[in-house]
């Protein structure tokens, strides 16, 4: 079972993660990539990379034929899947033991038991580990489904049977909400998971997300590391984490524990494994789902227990005793984890494309950031949103909590939209730093940190300045017989430089006066005296502050002055393609797949009522009118793959 190389058979930080243990380990390693991540981290540093075909994950990353060849290619002893894609595959599990090499994950036939929710419920109930009371039949008829949802009472949580990561999940408050919600989870756990089965549970309302880790050998040792509380939540996928869990005393946590270890042997477990459970205001605690694989949040379990998972799957893999007894295990101090994600908090959390014009993560004590990107990277539409982990570790929670805001702050990510700003409200909300946080919270409708932004004077000058230090060194290239020293030097009074900026969606008028090495920016009322030296200072009225910059492809300004981050452009004064075309005219509102199209030219609308539903980045969105009227075009067809902005939609509001 001993090997000298490892196959990641994933992309992003995961990829990064696994092989930097497995070259602290001597191992070789080797990445697969598909077309779309070429130039990717995680194939620059791989010993070896290998392209395993287009950018659409159906054909690449969740290619078994494509994966298994190219480890056959490279000669590669074991094959690592992270997590997504094919981690939960028993297919591929089986397929790479089949082949000779070792899975680095549990046995297949333990993937497809607790792959199963129907069937991982009637385990664990076998099992005396408690399960919220709900639904796991065979009989998968809209009938038999809503009379299991009456007799259960509502809410109710419909699940696709074979799920994760918060996909193929509804929750459902009333019988009259059924109907649409069946087909719609249906759909999604076909596309997601190629299975239709659902389940249905009862809503555990206000609860608390809490998982245990838990490891074992091949040899029948089983133990825990301890918990983790993932309550931070929206739309049921995590967005901070941490590790203890605030809420759980030592003997919560034994039985928690227990229960976790008595799940993982009833169904023969090895390797790296979680335990999820949902914990109710009273202290009871109910079976969730158990993860057999590596869990995004692995590093907080990582960083208070000194542990390296990573390393422990892969020396289970080779068939070591595990060298830990459960009293083995120790905790030290607190670890929080932040997600960074493509998206924009503005608009309801959609994920988005684009560039990364700057990457630069936070360090210092305590401070650990996974990534999977560089700058210069492309943020493409055929893969999940999440960026990079942002995770600090205290002496307790509260140092925890600040170091967290400030890493997520010193975190510079320009070009590209992201929640870092929602991140750093939510980690000094009130309800986060008071404990209070339950599975409900953000969905909710806590949005401090999501509304748009607008820039203060101070930075609307420091944009203009760059803006115009950037005329300045254009201007000296094209003019290279000219020294930089005479940059700004006129022996007559220069006449004031206009400029309009925007910035999220709001126009500002400046006024630019150049003296040598500086700048006077007038805005409004307000004059400013500012110097750039290019190194990511600026001295604004002799006071001296840390800025970061870059400009993109089209020629936007990414600016960083503290915790903000600000896309700065140079008003053209044209108007935009839906000024153009009124509140009637429907635009994609992210890249993705047409899935749905559920109206015709000539049909009636009202506002609200769905029109199409796009798959982007492992979620379906419902597309939805914006006014009411008549279709007067349809753009787009079942099947299309849409840009950001692509026109799908007229509505003639005149019409109705």
């Amino acid at each position: 079972m001993t090997f000298d190389s490892v196959l990641v058979a994933n992309r992003g930080e995961i990829a990064c993660r696994v092989m930097r243990s497995a070259r602290d380990l001597g191992l070789r390693s080797i990445a697969v990539y598909s077309e779309a991540d070429r130039d990717a981290p995680h194939v620059g540093i791989a010993d070896e990379s290998i392209l395993i075909g287009p950018a659409p994950a159906g054909e690449s990353y969740l290619n078994v034929e494509r994966i298994i060849s190219a480890a056959r290619q490279t000669g590669a002893g074991s094959i690592h899947p992270g997590y997504g894609f094919l981690s939960e595959n028993p297919d591929f599990a089986k397929a790479v033991i089949d082949c000779g090499m070792v899975f680095i994950g549990p046995p297949a036939e333990t993937i497809r038991l607790m792959g199963d929710k129907a069937g991982a419920r009637r385990l664990m109930k076998a099992a005396s580990v408690p399960c919220v009371p709900g639904y796991d039949g065979d009989d998968q008829s809209d009938a038999a489904l809503v009379a299991a949802a009456k007799s259960i009472g509502f809410p109710v949580m419909i699940k696709a049977a074979a799920g994760g990561g918060g996909r193929g999940m509804r929750l459902v408050t009333e019988v009259a909400d059924l109907a649409a919600a069946l087909p719609m989870v249906r759909s999604e756990a076909e596309n997601a998971f190629g299975v239709g089965q659902l389940i249905i549970e009862k809503a555990v309302e206000d609860a608390r997300h809490v998982e245990i880790q838990i490891f074992a050998d091949n040899h029948g040792r089983v133990v825990h590391m301890g918990e983790r509380d993932c309550s931070v939540q929206r739309r049921h996928q995590k967005v901070v984490e941490e590790a203890p869990s605030p809420v759980v005393t030592a003997e919560l946590r034994q039985a928690l524990g227990e229960a976790a270890v008595a799940a993982a042997k009833a169904v023969g477990y090895s390797g790296a494994g979680t335990v999820e459970f949902l914990l109710d205001a009273s202290g009871n605690f109910y079976f969730l789902e158990m993860n057999t694989r590596l869990q995004v949040e692995h590093p907080v379990t990582e960083m208070i227990t000194g542990l390296d998972l990573v390393a422990l799957q892969i020396a289970v893999a080779q068939g070591e005793v595990l060298s830990l007894n459960q009293e083995d295990i120790h905790f030290d101090g607190h670890a929080m984890e932040a997600r960074l994600y493509a998206e924009d908090p503005a608009n309801d959390f959609l994920p988005v494309t684009g560039d990364v014009d700057l990457w630069c993560p936070a360090n210092g004590d305590g401070v650990r950031v996974d990534t999977g990107i560089a700058t210069g990277h492309h943020v493409s539409p055929y893969y999940d949103p999440m960026l990079a982990k942002i995770i600090a570790w205290g002496e307790n929670r509260e140092v925890a909590r600040n170091r967290l805001i400030k890493a997520v702050e010193e975190t510079v990510l320009l070009g590209v939209k992201s929640n870092g700003r929602f991140l750093a409200a939510l980690l000094r909300a009130d309800d986060f730093a008071q404990n209070r946080m339950t599975t409900s919270f953000l969905d909710r409708g806590w949005q401090e940190g999501a509304k748009t932004a607008l820039p203060s004077t101070r930075d609307i000058a420091l944009a203009a300045v760059h803006f115009l230090h950037a005329d300045q060194k254009s201007a000296l290239k094209r003019a290279s017989y000219l020294s930089s020293t005479l940059l700004g030097w006129s022996s007559a009074v220069l006449p004031a430089i206009p400029l309009r900026l925007t910035c999220n969606g709001a126009g500002f008028d400046a006024l630019a006066t150049c003296a040598g090495p500086e700048w006077s920016i007038t805005i409004g009322d307000e004059r400013f005296i500012i110097a750039i030296d290019g190194h990511g200072r600026a001295m604004i009225d002799g006071r001296s502050l840390d800025v970061m910059s870059a400009f993109s492809s089209a020629g936007d300004l990414g600016l960083a002055v503290g915790g903000e981050r600000w896309q700065f452009q140079r008003e053209t004064g044209t108007a935009t393609d839906d000024e153009a075309h009124g509140g009637g005219h429907v635009l994609a509102p992210m890249p993705g797949l047409v899935l749905e199209i559920h109206v015709s030219n000539g049909d009636v609308v009202k506002k609200g009522s769905t029109m199409a539903v796009l798959e982007a980045m492992k979620m379906q969105h419902r597309i939805m009118a914006p006014v009411d009227g008549i279709i007067s075009h349809v753009a787009v067809a079942t099947g299309a793959r849409l840009g950001s902005g692509d026109r799908m939609f007229d509505i003639d509001e005149t019409g109705t």
